[in-house]
């Protein structure tokens, strides 16, 4: 039981030390930070890696949109699929008198 009391004690004396030194070291840091966010050179470091990240994502964005071309959800499902791009490729061939398509594949667009 005494040691339970002791233990006790010991917690609740340096709950309130640590609470108040916690707090002063606290404000501390709050302090430093905000002295160094308000800094000239971290102002101009922090606008010179914002505008290399906005360039970098303009040009990500301009490849993407100039390797999938498609300006709406309704022209991305309206893109045939291979095997429907083989199948109108060989009715085209068909229609032209062509029995086989371009790649060499059967006459039949199943391929049997």
């Amino acid at each position: 039981m005494r040691y339970r009391i002791t233990f006790a004690a010991g917690l609740a004396v340096g709950y309130v030390l640590g609470a108040k030194a916690g707090r002063a070291r606290y404000e501390q840091l709050v302090r430093t930070a905000r002295k160094v966010a308000d800094s000239p050179v971290v102002q101009e470091v922090a606008g010179l890696v914002g505008a290399q990240v906005s360039n970098a994502g303009r040009t990500v964005y301009d490849k993407a949109v100039d390797t999938l071309p498609i300006t709406s959800l309704r022209d991305f499902l309206a893109r045939p699929t291979e095997d429907e791009r083989d199948l109108v490729e060989w009715e085209r061939h068909m229609a032209e008198g062509r029995p086989s398509s371009a790649n060499g594949s059967p006459e039949s667009p199943q391929g049997s």
